[in-house]
């Protein structure tokens, strides 16, 4: 029973990554690890339609970061955004392009049957 104790203590030292025990000691000690990272990725389908992309920068407690997509009316949608202990989360969203709607029957056009 001593091994199984052991064992899920060990395995959940490992899991939270937060703590560890320090040599000599016999307690768990907090650890903060500093998060630090960047990714990117896109998706350009001409198939589908499906254009996007996204990158993300973390250093700390600073995040910057953009995505983009085509929206279904043919615009492009491009987000930035920030976020930092001082400002908060800050966003700027911008449409680039001219929207496409299709042409044909009005809604206001279409014989209503009640």
């Amino acid at each position: 029973m001593f091994k199984i104790c052991t064992l899920v203590a060990c395995l959940l030292i490992v899991v939270s990554g937060e703590y560890y025990v320090e040599e000599g000691q016999h307690e768990l000690v907090e650890h903060d690890a500093y998060p630090k990272y960047k990714y990117e990725y896109g998706v350009e389908d001409p198939h589908t339609g499906d254009h996007k992309s996204q990158w993300e920068h973390r250093d700390g407690d600073v995040v910057v970061g953009s995505y983009s997509l085509a929206d279904a009316d043919g615009t492009h949608r491009v987000v930035t955004y920030n976020s930092d202990d001082h400002n908060g989360f800050q966003a700027h969203v911008q449409r680039v392009g001219h929207a496409q709607h299709p042409h044909g029957e009005s809604y206001s056009n279409i014989e209503q049957h009640h």
